[in-house]
């Protein structure tokens, strides 16, 4: 039996630079938004597990032998290269009594849980009785990767609990992470937990909520940036619903119709992913105010840049006024047309410009956090890393 209560964070992810241009195998940056999901595991005397997700209103419990029966008809055509076959998702849409076409959050992340349940204790030993509790700082559906953060903390939780990587948190220590072997086994299962999810995900939001900080991708591949400052950040959810597909559709039109026109802009944009990479890296060793005007001009010419490209929206045009007329520099982030937007904060904006900043914001009808990019990765905590709100979140019984 398990002995020991575990709670593991993992971050949100935001697009800084690239997004669009990533389609059309352009640079983008993603980085680790300090917006995390916490997930508490602790023994359970009832044999078998039970999972409480209070954000999308899971409480759902499973006994062992019920679950042990599943799990053979699971890992008998377990293929971890590939996605989860149709067959294994209706065979756990049966047993856990969702229908087939089912895509609400609830469903499908009761799916993941049951998936990476089973694939990884099939892989690699039996996850004892468990209960697990998941709270997340981070809202749904805005594209703010807490599907994926939710999935890394999962799989950091299980694969710990069976053995496969160790324990890393000694007494006294408040945080603790893993090696890099470990933290690229995390990943591997929080991109199947992903699949389930997704169907065909690129594997950045995993790997963001894994490694944290800042990593590049282009054409399929990832690579985390050796060394990133943490910046603060406003993050604003203009709460406008968007259809990623149909932006990206309606990008790809406009690259068809005007050719000429729209490439040198991609290409614009690919430069300003490598500038701002550029000056990331260098940013740790010269911590010099000077760098700060140059990430608002970048931020500037990118959010002009994906008006041109269709990927704007009047609340994300009042989004940019609104932080301008306090001195703020802001672009969208993610697919655009609506959905959300960061705003970036220099080390000597005054508390007071930020303050007035988020109340104009919450007075559109906004949502704002004030928070930073370049956060770590999958973290495992002590108790007393813990602030008041994700203590009383996560000792809810």
């Amino acid at each position: 039996m398990w002995e020991r209560s575990l709670v593991v964070s993992a971050p949100g992810k935001a697009i800084l630079h690239g997004e669009h241009a990533v389609v059309h195998g352009k640079v983008a940056l993603a980085v680790a938004l300090d917006l995390r999901t916490f997930l508490r595991l602790r023994p359970c005397g009832e044999r078998g597990v039970c999972v409480r997700l209070p954000g999308v209103g899971v409480v759902r419990s499973w006994d062992a032998p019920s679950l042990q029966a599943l799990r053979r008809g699971v890992a008998a055509d377990l293929d971890e290269s590939k996605s989860p076959s149709a067959e294994q998702l209706d065979a756990l849409k049966e047993f856990a009594g969702i229908a087939a076409g089912a895509s609400a959050p609830e469903s499908l992340a009761t799916l993941a849980f049951l998936y990476m349940y089973l694939a990884i204790s099939a892989k690699h030993g039996d996850v004892p009785s468990v209960d697990i509790l998941v709270w997340s700082e981070l809202p749904t559906g805005a594209g703010l990767g807490s599907s994926a953060a939710y999935t890394v903390c999962l799989a950091a939780a299980l694969l710990a609990v069976c053995g496969a990587i160790s324990c890393p948190l000694k007494e006294g220590e408040p945080t603790a992470r893993w090696t890099e072997e470990e933290l690229a086994l995390i990943n591997h299962w929080a991109f199947q937990g992903e699949r389930v999810i997704h169907g065909n995900p690129s594997g950045v939001d995993n790997a963001v909520g894994t490694w944290g900080g800042a990593l590049r991708y282009q054409s399929g591949q990832i690579t985390p940036l050796k060394r990133v400052p943490m910046l603060k950040i406003l993050l604003t959810n203009t709460k406008v619903p968007r259809s990623t597909k149909v932006l990206v559709a309606g990008v790809k039109e406009k690259i068809l119709k005007f050719p000429a026109i729209m490439n040198p802009v991609l290409d614009s944009i690919d430069a300003i992913s490598q500038e701002c990479q550029s000056v990331l890296e260098a940013m740790p060793a010269n911590p010099s105010p000077e760098y700060y005007p140059v990430l608002e001009e970048l931020f500037d010419i990118n959010q002009h840049h994906l008006n041109v490209m269709g990927a704007g929206h009047p609340s994300l045009d009042r989004l940019c006024r609104v932080t301008a007329s306090h001195g703020l520099h802001s672009k969208l982030t993610g697919a655009g047309g609506g959905g959300c937007g960061i705003t970036l904060l220099r080390p000597d904006t005054s508390p007071l410009a930020v303050e007035a900043a988020k109340q104009d914001l919450c007075a559109c009808g906004f949502e704002c956090w004030e928070t930073s990019i370049g956060a770590p990765g999958v973290t495992l905590h002590s108790s007393s890393s813990l602030n008041a709100q994700v203590l009383h979140a996560l000792t809810q019984s």
